[in-house]
């Protein structure tokens, strides 16, 4: 049985984390880690039953008095850093759910993973279904090289563009340069500087932020006399949480830092 901690767990995502892994019969919940209601029962947070489980407020102490097997970490750009410095170096994997960890920060994390035989996945997006928009954009790249990408997501997030936008624009870019394929020239003169969206690995993306989104994305692929769209829509957080316990029980087979949910299927 492999048991997971959730750092975060009072915010919108960590309480769906409780209660999904909580829900699984392979994973054991020991725990949760929050800077609000400490003390306070991780089941009565996470808005289910009780569970005789504690709500830690620092993480260190957490990591020492619980070790469990793997940390979920679902908090802000501005702690995740030092929250999976502090996980790995206790000898605890951690999946990581929170964007905003730059590439030097990701090499960073897998030397110190590599030093305390601890894992780490790194995942922009934990929906299944986002995921195979990423890898079918990737497909398509080479023979539609022309492409923009639109995400929308609601007015509270942290972040602009998102980690899906921006690890999908890496993996078009890849496909593109592996298949020597190339987009016609943009002539494009923007009258107001931002109006054609921000470059990211030579592919525009457009940032949406607006209530009453969760969390969607659109691949505009363009050709002759022909346009194909690929669009993902996220209807509630529920459906990250079937990537989250997946990567929760694979993890420990998946040695060093992983980039991206993909590689976990």
């Amino acid at each position: 049985m492999i048991t997971v901690m959730v750092c975060g767990a009072s915010g919108k995502m960590g309480r769906e984390v409780v209660k999904a892994v909580h829900a699984d019969p392979e994973l054991t919940l020991v725990g949760g880690v929050d800077h609000v209601n400490r003390g306070t029962d991780l089941g009565t947070v996470a808005g289910i039953e009780a569970l005789g489980l504690p709500v830690y407020s620092d993480l260190s102490r957490a990591l020492a008095e619980i070790n469990p097997d793997v940390l979920v970490d679902f908090t802000s750009p501005a702690v995740v850093f030092e929250n999976a410095k502090t996980t790995l170096t206790a000898g605890v994997h951690i999946v990581i759910g929170t964007t905003g960890l730059t590439a030097e920060q990701r090499d960073e994390l897998a030397k110190i993973g590599a030093e305390h035989n601890a894992n780490c996945l790194v995942a922009p997006n934990f929906s299944l279904g986002a995921v195979m928009m990423m890898k079918t954009a990737a497909e398509l790249a080479p023979y539609f090289p022309n492409v923009e990408i639109i995400e929308l997501h609601h007015n509270h997030k942290y972040d602009a563009p998102s980690g899906t936008a921006v690890l999908t624009a890496k993996l078009i870019n890849e496909a593109k340069q592996a298949a020597g394929a190339e987009a016609a020239e943009d002539l494009t003169k923007e009258s107001l500087q931002g109006a054609r969206g921000a470059k990211v690995n030579g592919v525009t993306i457009h940032s949406v932020r607006l209530p009453g989104y969760v969390a969607h994305q659109e691949v505009l692929f363009g050709g002759y006399d022909e346009t194909l769209t690929i669009r993902h829509d996220s209807l509630s957080r529920l459906s990250f949480m079937p990537g989250v316990v997946l990567a929760c029980k694979k993890i420990v087979e998946k040695p060093g830092l992983t980039y991206g949910l993909e590689h976990y299927l």
